[in-house]
C-alpha cells in the first residue's frame, strides 16, 4: 500500500503532536539505556502497563545492570516474576542476559538483525530496541498498532495472518518519522493504547477523525480482523499436598510445559474429573508416596484457573505421611518458608486460602 509522502508526514506529525500532549509518564521513557528499554518490552509482552510496571521498577532495583541478572539464580528470577504469568518470559529474559554479557561485552548490539540472534527477540522487540535506544527507523507492530491502522487505513487482512502481518508491517515502515522513529514509535502505541482503544474509543476527541476509515464507514467495532479461533483445553490437576511432621513436598517444573522452573505440589493429571477415591488408591499415588503409610487431612473445592489456551481444574488433596520421601527430585520445604520458592498464581492462591 503506496503512502503519499505528505500523508505520511501529515500521520506522523499528528500522532507524534498528539503523544507529546498525553504521554503517560513512565520510566522507561527517560531512558536510552537500550538494557532498560529491552526489560520494559519483555515485561509489557502480553500485560497491561499498569500490572507490569511494579515488575519493571523491582526487576531494575534488583538487577541495574544487565550482567546483575546474568549471574542470578533462574530461582530468583522466577521468584521476582511470580505473578506476571508467560514464564517463558522471565527465562528467556534470563538467557538473554547470559548471552549480553558473555557475548557482547554487556552492551546490546546497536543493530536490529543482531537483536534478533537474541533468545526471546522477535520483530518487535527489536525494533523497538533499535528505534528508542538507538533511533534506527524501524517500526514496532503491536496490537495497539495492529488497531490503529486498521481504522485508519481499513485494511481488513487478518492481524494474524501472514498476508496481514507482513502489509502492517510494510504500511509501518512507511509511515514512521525517520528522523524521530523513537518518539514516533512511542505515539503509534501510545495512541492504540489510551485513545484508539479496543472497545469504546473516544472518536469524538481523536485528531485523526476526519480521514478515518473505520468511523466514516461506522467498521469501529469491525476492525482489526482475526482469523484464527484458539481452542482452549482443559485440564485437571489433582495436586497432593504431602506434610510430613512441619515441613511438606515440592516439585519443581521441568518440562516444556506450563509454568516450567516454578515450584508447586507433587501432581497427577489425569483427562477428566474424578472421584479422590480414585486418586487415593492410584499407582500413581503409591510410588509418589513410595508406599509410606498416610492418612488424608483435606480435599480442597476444585479451584479454576484460565490461561491463554487452557483452562486449569485443580483441586489439592492434603496428605499426612509416617515416613520421609526419599525422591531427590522433590523438595522439602518448611510450612513458614513457601514464599521463597516461586510458586504459580493457582499454587499460591491455594495456599493464601488455607
Amino acid at each position: 500500500m503506496p503512502i503519499r509522502k505528505q500523508y505520511n508526514n501529515d500521520f506522523s506529525k499528528i500522532i507524534i503532536k498528539w503523544y507529546n500532549a498525553n504521554k503517560r509518564d513512565l520510566p522507561w521513557r527517560n531512558t536510552k539505556d537500550p538494557y532498560l528499554i529491552w526489560l520494559s518490552e519483555i515485561i509489557l509482552q502480553q500485560t497491561r502497563v499498569d500490572q507490569g510496571l511494579p515488575y519493571y521498577l523491582a526487576f531494575a532495583k534488583k538487577f541495574p545492570r544487565v550482567k546483575k541478572l546474568a549471574t542470578a539464580s533462574e530461582d530468583k528470577v522466577l521468584k521476582l516474576w511470580q505473578g506476571l504469568g508467560y514464564y517463558s518470559r522471565a527465562r528467556n529474559l534470563h538467557t538473554t542476559a547470559k548471552q549480553i554479557t558473555q557475548h557482547h561485552n554487556e552492551k546490546f548490539p546497536a543493530d536490529y538483525n543482531e537483536l534478533l540472534k537474541l533468545k526471546g527477540i522477535g520483530s518487535y522487540t527489536a525494533a523497538a530496541i533499535a528505534s528508542l535506544a538507538f533511533e534506527l527507523p524501524h517500526a514496532v507492530v503491536d496490537g495497539n498498532v495492529y488497531r490503529l491502522l486498521s481504522r485508519y487505513f481499513g485494511i481488513k487482512e487478518a492481524t494474524d495472518s501472514t498476508e496481514g502481518k507482513k502489509k502492517f508491517s510494510k504500511l509501518a515502515n512507511q509511515l514512521i518519522d525517520k528522523k524521530n522513529p523513537g518518539t514516533f514509535n512511542q505515539a503509534v502505541m501510545e495512541f492504540g493504547a489510551i485513545q484508539c482503544k479496543p472497545v469504546n474509543p473516544d472518536c469524538n476527541v481523536c485528531p485523526l477523525q476526519n480521514p478515518c476509515y473505520a468511523f466514516s464507514e461506522k467498521q469501529v467495532s469491525k476492525l482489526p480482523v482475526k482469523s484464527k479461533k484458539i481452542a482452549v483445553k482443559s485440564r485437571y490437576f489433582n495436586y497432593l499436598v504431602i506434610h510430613y511432621k512441619n515441613s511438606i513436598y515440592l516439585n519443581k517444573r521441568t518440562a516444556n510445559d506450563i509454568w516450567k522452573g516454578l515450584y508447586g505440589f507433587p501432581l497427577i493429571e489425569t483427562k477428566n474429573k474424578i472421584d479422590e477415591t480414585e486418586i487415593l488408591s492410584s499407582a500413581e499415588l503409591k510410588t509418589i508416596l513410595e508406599k509410606n503409610k498416610f492418612h488424608v487431612r483435606a480435599v480442597s473445592k476444585y479451584y479454576k484457573h484460565i490461561l491463554s489456551h487452557q483452562q486449569l481444574n485443580a483441586r489439592f488433596i492434603e496428605i499426612e505421611i509416617t515416613k520421609p520421601l526419599l525422591n531427590k527430585s522433590l523438595v522439602k520445604a518448611k510450612l513458614n518458608q513457601l514464599e521463597k520458592y516461586a510458586l504459580p498464581r493457582l499454587v499460591e492462591r491455594y495456599i493464601s486460602e488455607r
